[in-house]
């Protein structure tokens, strides 16, 4: 009888203890959320220029929960295509985990529509969850892919290209792409918290 206790103990300890997490996609979805920072490339005049930082969780069914936006670079001009805390905001980022090694593939749309103007960039993510422990955040989380905008006179671009990087900073204002346009001084940043 102290056998077969010993080796139930001995077996609920090796259980508990160190064990590797399965990563699935709720796993995955709830370590995409977060501070997230994108910088774009192409476009010309008040159609560029579109980098910004932004904060999300994923739910359940892949949509973005977004509480957080802000564009990094104001624009010139008399009609901008956007204000500078960007409008309305949406999106979604479809993941697949591999649950063995915690990589993680999918494919995100995020869209900024104000003032007649919308913007869309639609792109492939990749990642890292720890496969032990309670993973909490990807690892090397980034979003590459293409950008659209449409809108009124002078805010319409067949896009460019863009980088999206998830951060591991604690404010929103705060980027962390390493290319991404210097952050507005504080004083003079118009967040948007929703």
């Amino acid at each position: 009888m102290k056998e077969g206790a010993l080796l139930l103990l001995v077996a609920l300890m090796l259980n508990g203890c160190g064990g590797t997490h399965t990563v699935t996609t709720q796993t995955a979805q709830t370590a995409a959320g977060g501070i997230w920072s994108a910088e774009m490339l192409g476009g010309s005049g008040e159609a560029s220029g579109f980098s910004f930082n932004t904060e999300f969780t994923v739910n359940g069914g892949g949509g973005l929960d977004i509480t957080y936006f802000q564009f990094l670079t104001a624009e010139g001009g008399t009609s901008p295509c956007f204000p500078v805390d960007g409008g309305t905001e949406a999106g979604t980022m479809d993941l697949s985990p591999n649950a063995s090694t915690g990589a993680v593939t999918g494919t995100m749309t995020y869209t900024v529509q104000a003032t007649g103007s919308t913007l869309t960039l639609n792109g492939q993510v990749t990642g890292t969850v720890a496969i032990a422990g309670n993973p909490t955040s990807l690892s090397n989380g980034s979003v590459t892919g293409t950008w659209t905008v449409k809108g009124g006179s002078g805010c319409n671009a067949t896009g460019g290209t863009f980088t999206m990087c998830q951060s591991t900073t604690a404010t929103p204002s705060t980027g962390l792409c390493s290319t991404t346009t210097t952050t507005p001084a504080t004083t003079s940043q118009n967040q948007s918290l929703r």
